[in-house]
């Protein structure tokens, strides 16, 4: 249940749904099996997996939707090696080169062919809807699956206005400014031991892990130019992540005292109470969190066109 990642996203004149309308418009979405000439597939399913059927837990005004994905797993290299064996022996028995068209048609043949055939892909991704902060954050390490989620919720709302959440002051600005200056770290804020360093130019990117972030050589680079585009960071007692330059949050890891006081929740052996047990708890320190990191960025860019300061 705990999320890994977090793309996240404010939400603008959100619809006002009680919990039983947003049910039904997710069961109008609700995942179907992808039928057998299809490529893909995205629909809602419920996030206790066997454990329970409602697509939609809320708990003090926190929402938690699940997706399913599947996707035909067909390789390019499969179909490009049956379209050259048919392609060859329609040529060598007529006798004449076949034209680029008729090629392209016999490759859409054997594409419509192999993929009932092919292997199915099936990945879930959750979403939390903190309905109080009109906040949504996606569980992906992807941009792009996140994107395909906003797109199956706004065809379940029927229209969604989001827009990804940003700060005033540049991610990439402040975890330079934190790496390369001590004295302006929040009290609270650590480095950890992983930096992604982008220099101007062309000279590439700098990755290091297992480092020690405040050593001369990490200093250096930050004289010569680079900064920091993705940045290994703790919030004592809470979260560890790595903060991405577009303010994305991946390798999200809990503290111990957190995982601790939820395993120490009775649930009775009941896997509902476990998973909403966990969600709470995992959303109340990340709305708190969350909110820490955007005023240590400035606070928040305003939806009236301000600029994130370079």
């Amino acid at each position: 249940m705990w999320f890994k990642h977090l793309h996240l996203y404010r939400l603008h004149d959100a619809p006002e749904l009680d919990a039983a309308s947003l049910e039904t418009a997710l069961d109008e979405q609700a995942f179907r099996p992808l039928g057998g000439s299809e490529a893909r597939r995205l629909g809602w399913c419920a996030p206790a997996g066997r454990a329970g059927t409602q697509l939609l837990h809320e708990l003090q005004g926190q929402r938690l939707l699940t997706a399913l994905r599947q996707e035909r797993i067909l390789p390019a290299s499969v179909v490009r090696e049956e379209v050259e064996e048919r392609s060859e022996a329609i040529e060598a028995s007529e006798g004449r080169k076949l034209r680029r068209q008729e090629k392209l048609t016999i490759k859409e043949q054997v594409y419509e062919e192999l993929l009932p055939r092919a292997f199915v892909r099936s990945q879930k991704v959750d979403l939390w809807w903190d309905s109080r902060r009109q906040l949504i954050a996606i569980n992906s390490s992807s941009r792009t699956r996140a994107e395909e989620l906003l797109d199956l919720l706004r065809e379940t709302l029927g229209s969604l206005k989001v827009t990804p959440l940003a700060s005033q002051t540049l991610p990439m600005r402040a975890m330079t400014t934190w790496l390369g200056d001590p004295g302006s770290r929040p009290a609270d804020l650590m480095l950890g031991d992983q930096v992604e360093l982008k220099a101007k130019g062309d000279d590439g990117v700098l990755r290091a892990r297992q480092v020690d972030l405040d050593s001369d050589e990490i200093q250096q680079l930050l004289e010569s130019g680079r900064q920091a585009s993705k940045l290994a960071l703790s919030i004592e007692g809470r979260l560890s992540f790595v903060l991405h330059d577009d303010l994305a949050i991946k390798s999200l890891r809990f503290d111990d005292a957190l995982i601790d006081e939820a395993s120490q929740t009775d649930d009775g052996d009941d896997a509902l109470v476990r998973l909403e047990t966990d969600f709470i708890l995992m959303t109340q320190a990340l709305a708190e969190n969350i909110e820490r990191l955007i005023e240590w960025l400035g606070g928040e860019a305003g939806s009236a066109g301000d600029a994130p300061s370079a």
